[in-house]
């Protein structure tokens, strides 16, 4: 005998038996529904990147001496937050919040920590979505007779290897080490890569290992380093 699921009602009308309802009407609720959260989501990760924005944004003035008389000084600004730290630490945390937080709320409140069918999959569709789609709509929106280079290739190195080595581990975890399921061991070696990604980038964007050739920096900011 075939169970209707949605009997006793829904998430969205837990109080009310809507199943009698026409299905077109029960379709069209559900879909403004679903607009509208995907509304009120969109709104709290802008404010919420235009935060972070601010914060990585922000500049301080610090005295440099000039080098044709130490006795004068100039006034420069510089950046509080290094680039690429910025970007792989807070920029990354406020572009992928809304599927973590539901991956974490699938996991801890509704599944007793089991992986769930929507939470770890939206987190990897949207690795996946990142990798190709972004990646190609960056490639074919460069008019024909225009060029672009990467600006910090040795970073770009470090988090291209870093992204293989994601799939390759979570694979390893996964299906060889453990297959259907996360030690803590492997939980914490996975939290634990990510400063250490941090680290190796931001090692790569200051050259510190192997320097190469200075660029000049831009007109009116002097980046000394980071400050966090």
């Amino acid at each position: 005998m075939a169970v209707d699921v949605c009997s006793e009602g829904t998430l969205l009308l837990p109080f009310l038996d809507e199943s009698g309802w026409n299905q077109g009407l029960r379709t069209f609720i559900y879909l403004i529904a679903l607009l509208w959260c995907f509304m009120g989501i969109a709104i709290v990760a802008d404010v919420f990147m235009c935060s972070i924005e601010t914060i990585t944004s922000k500049t301080k003035q610090v005295k440099v001496a000039r080098q044709d008389d130490r006795t004068q000084v100039d006034v420069v600004e510089i950046r509080v937050w290094n680039d690429t730290v910025a970007n792989l630490t807070l920029m990354a945390l406020g572009s992928s919040a809304p599927e973590i937080l539901l991956a974490i709320i699938e996991i801890v409140l509704l599944n007793k920590f089991e992986s769930g069918k929507l939470g770890p999959s939206t987190i990897v569709g949207s690795a996946a979505f990142n990798l190709f789609v972004i990646t190609g709509v960056c490639v074919m929106s460069i008019p024909t007779h225009e060029q672009r280079r990467i600006k910090s290739i040795k970073v770009f190195a470090v988090t291209a290897s870093f992204s293989v080595l994601a799939y390759i581990w979570l694979y390893i975890a996964l299906s060889v080490s453990s297959p259907d399921e996360i030690e803590l061991w492997e939980a914490i070696l996975t939290f634990l890569l990510f400063p250490i990604l941090v680290v190796i980038a931001y090692i790569a964007d200051k050259e510190y290992c192997c320097p190469g050739k200075v660029s000049p920096r831009d007109a009116g900011v002097l980046e000394l380093g980071m400050y966090c």
